[in-house]
């Protein structure tokens, strides 16, 4: 098992038991969430389906593609985001991508900066990576915010880069290096 841990927060490999509570993390924050990701159909937020995404990432993460955790409060245990590092490339280009979402009623709180920090560090220590970056919406402020509060570098604005809610929706992208780490 996986574990990691910040001064608030456990980060660890979310596991079949976990599909439950995970379920009822992306019901309770369907709306919140919607306003920056893809729609998705209904049968996403059902346990079925979160079980197959815990299963599919662990099978990444056997694979070495993706690492993805829940984000833990470590007082009450609770699941309340979480993060991964996916689309993981080996040399030549030794890069990933990382991606976060926390319950609408954690934000605001620093808590998201803590995990992108633990697990940015993660990234560049354990996995050996020399580059990790994200892609944020340009309305989406509070998360590129987070990114260039843990030292991620905005590098360009890729325009039209995803179909969110029936628009085509302009992107920034952020990136770190390790030797900034």
């Amino acid at each position: 098992m996986l574990y990691l841990e910040s001064e608030r927060c456990i980060y660890r490999v979310l596991i079949e038991e976990d599909a439950e509570a995970l379920t009822n993390l992306v019901v309770q924050n369907k709306r919140f969430w919607s306003i920056h990701e893809p729609l998705h159909s209904p049968e996403y937020y059902t346990k079925n389906f979160q079980l197959k995404r815990i299963n599919d990432s662990m099978h990444q993460m056997n694979m070495r593609r993706e690492y993805s955790f829940g984000i833990f409060l470590k007082n009450t245990k609770e699941l309340i985001g979480h993060i991964s590092i996916y689309s993981i490339k080996r040399l030549p280009f030794s890069s990933a991508f990382i991606g976060y979402s926390l319950d609408e009623r954690f934000t605001r709180k620093g808590i998201t900066t803590e995990a992108v920090e633990c697990i940015t560090k993660f990234g560049f220590e354990n996995l050996d990576l020399h580059r990790i970056e994200a892609y944020v919406s340009p309305a989406n402020e509070g998360s590129y915010r987070v990114l260039e509060k843990v030292g991620y570098q905005r590098e360009g604005l890729l325009k039209q880069l995803l179909y969110i809610n029936g628009v085509w929706v302009d992107h920034y992208l952020y990136a770190k290096l390790a030797e900034e780490h």
